[in-house]
């Protein structure tokens, strides 16, 4: 039953959606670092619901850091966040008859019924939130060395959003944009979309494209953990998240090889890539290049339309109605999740290749 992630700087994540409280312990993370609160605020914002695209249970997140930080700055101790729960409405949640999509089943299966069930426990995207107030302080510690993190809705429901230009100036783009698209019309076209399924008490999911720049070569492990073996693992720990392909991905099956590699070249001293096919990784170690990959992302499982489910405690077939209150599409909430578990595993990765006081200390 492990909820840690990470080799040099850790991440433990517990709670519950309808608990008191949820929660991260950041563990290896270097004395002295500047903690800026108000981007953690403002990280969580982001992953927080607006309008009608979005669930109706609004949660504020007034985290608390209640250790590993003092004065401002980190003391090299473990950091514990906690966020409390305040918007649950647990009487719309009943045991024994599993929603099709979500993770009831298989969680009564592991914990032979003794999980708590409302909202989904454990398994809840709400456990999202301490990822994003974690990811905020690695994100934090990348940008101190140049690494800049990015990620847009790529698709939405068969609507194109434009591919990434000049990376810097689209990372900035997207830096708070509460709906993640690099054109204002994939935006409103996207928006009507996720509007209609919520009419029609239903959902749509998608695709979320992510850049990252500034990261340095010869960072990663070959065979068991590259960089892109890590990276999944993290990705697919995010509720929703299916499929993840780095630089070409699936298309490379359709390609030659002298379409697939990506030329080498020196240019001012450094040596470059004159495409970036393969997403910024070779050998699953870092090649100096802009890392490229995308996650599919589903349709969010809570859907209000009619679906069978069964009676556990019976074993009698039931036709399932939801209640409560559901996201129709939990994309673009996701992609500050993305951004943040991305981050959290770079930030391992370069601590075990230059040491945990990687980070310059102000």
């Amino acid at each position: 039953m492990k909820n840690t992630f990470g080799s040099s700087v850790t991440m433990t994540l517990f709670g519950e959606s309808h608990g008191s409280e949820i929660g991260v312990v950041l563990d290896g993370v270097a004395p002295g670092l500047l903690i800026d609160e108000d981007f953690i605020r403002s990280q969580l914002y982001l992953r927080r619901p607006h309008g009608k695209i979005s669930t109706a249970r609004v949660e504020d997140d007034p985290f608390r850091i209640v250790s590993g930080v003092f004065e401002g700055r980190t003391t090299g101790t473990p950091i514990c966040i906690l966020i409390p729960n305040t918007n649950t409405r647990s009487g719309d949640y009943s045991k024994g008859l599993p929603r099709p999509g979500h993770a009831d089943y298989t969680a009564e299966c592991k914990y032979h019924g003794y999980q708590d069930y409302r909202g989904g426990g454990h398994f809840s995207g709400r456990l999202t939130a301490p990822i994003v107030a974690a990811g905020a302080i690695a994100l934090m510690m990348l940008r101190k060395n140049g690494i800049e993190i990015g990620t847009h809705i790529k698709t939405l429901a068969g609507i194109e959003d434009r591919p990434f230009g000049h990376l810097q100036t689209d990372i900035e783009l997207l830096g708070d944009a509460l709906f993640p698209v690099l054109r204002e019309s994939s935006a409103l076209a996207m928006q009507q979309a996720i509007e209609q399924a919520a009419q029609d008490g239903d959902s749509v999911g998608g695709v979320l494209e992510t850049a990252v720049i500034g990261m340095p070569c010869g960072v990663g492990e070959p065979w068991f953990d590259t960089v892109e073996g890590v990276l999944s693992h993290a990705l697919f720990s995010i509720p929703a998240v299916k499929g993840v392909e780095f630089g070409e991905g699936f298309a490379f099956a359709d390609m030659r090889g002298s379409e697939a590699n990506d030329g080498l070249r020196a240019v001012g001293g450094k040596v470059v890539t004159t495409t970036n096919h393969n997403g910024g990784i070779n050998g699953g170690i870092t090649n100096g290049m802009p890392i490229l990959f995308r996650c599919a992302v589903k349709p969010t499982p809570s859907i209000f339309c009619e679906q069978d489910s069964v009676n556990l405690q019976t074993m009698q077939n039931e036709t399932l109605t939801l209640k409560g209150r559901h996201d129709p599409a939990i994309i673009h909430r996701a992609r500050v999740v993305v951004d943040s578990i991305t981050a959290l595993v770079l930030w391992d990765f370069l601590a075990q290749r230059f040491g945990t006081d990687f980070a310059d200390i102000d």
